[in-house]
């Protein structure tokens, strides 16, 4: 971080001013893309790190493998970071330690849902839920389990698809009571939809805005004035760097190199300047204290 402040109360100085657009990061690479691009949160996208490592989102990558890039998220992009929690991996138990080593990490935030394991993508059908109760109980343990209370509980429903929109609504409310700091509602597919979450749920609402999903976009003005304040954008980076690569890959295969797309290629310097190359080359030629020569 760029400041002294922890990430969570950097996160909510920043909610309080203005609502938060966080691009969803699958590796440090992205994160830091997403930081030099002037952004004042990042989001660990727990579906396009998935994808990125080849699979569907669909709960296949382990919290080991997943919190393999939050960290590199965390530390690449020097922004507070709002992570993928999927269903807490696991039982009650499991959401004592992932949130432990969320926290460990350096998110923010981080978001849990209501689906049963194995989970799926928030806009892909036959979902399945666990009970309200079990869910407020991973609820409240993530919240009795921070080291800093700051760091933001986000409960997510995914219920609308499931069990109708008023039953979402109606767990959100159940959600927040059991502590969570945040509430998610996954998947809302009209704008009245969008804004009776906004208007019937107290507290920090989130919001999922991406294009081509079951959402409609809608103007960020707009969502500020109904009342959200997070909005996370959680796979537009990665759809657009499929596409690239895959035209990059065309001209490659077509005339064995890419210089007709030169003009869409990071030059050779840009690329370094974007992972630090000579900040790190620099610390080799640091010279040690006096006082550790002694």
């Amino acid at each position: 971080m760029t400041t002294l402040m922890k990430p969570g109360a950097l996160l909510r100085q920043r909610l309080a001013q203005e609502i938060v657009v966080a691009p969803g990061a699958y590796d440090g690479l992205s994160a830091r893309l997403v930081a030099a691009a002037g952004f004042s949160a990042v989001y660990a996208s727990g579906g396009a790190i998935a994808r990125a490592a080849g699979y569907p989102d669909i709960g296949l990558l382990s919290f080991t493998e997943v919190m393999d890039r939050v960290e590199k998220i965390v530390d690449a992009g020097g922004l507070p970071v709002v992570a993928d929690a999927d269903t807490g991996f696991g039982g009650s138990a499991n959401v004592e330690r992932t949130v432990r080593i969320m926290e460990r990490a350096g998110v923010a935030a981080f978001h849990i849902e209501d689906q049963s394991f194995p989970k799926r993508c928030g806009h892909l059908d036959d979902k399945t839920l666990v009970d309200v109760e079990e869910m407020c109980r991973k609820v409240h343990i993530a919240r009795q389990t921070l080291a800093d209370a700051d760091t933001l509980v986000i409960a997510r429903t995914d219920a609308i698809a499931v069990e109708g929109f008023d039953a979402a609504i109606a767990r959100a409310e159940r959600y927040v009571k059991a502590g969570a700091d945040m509430i998610f509602v996954e998947a809302p597919e009209t704008l009245a939809q969008i804004r009776a979450i906004a208007e019937r749920l107290p507290g920090l609402k989130l919001i999922n805005m991406f294009h081509g999903g079951k959402t409609p976009l809608v103007p960020l003005p707009d969502l500020a004035a109904m009342g959200y304040r997070l909005a996370i954008i959680p796979s537009d980076l990665q759809r657009a760097a499929i596409h690239a690569m895959q035209a990059t890959l065309a001209a490659i295969r077509q005339s064995g190199d890419s210089r007709e797309l030169a003009d869409r290629l990071t030059s050779f310097k840009e690329r370094e300047e974007i992972v630090q190359t000579r900040r790190y080359l620099a610390l080799d030629a640091q010279s040690a204290p006096e006082s550790a020569l002694r």
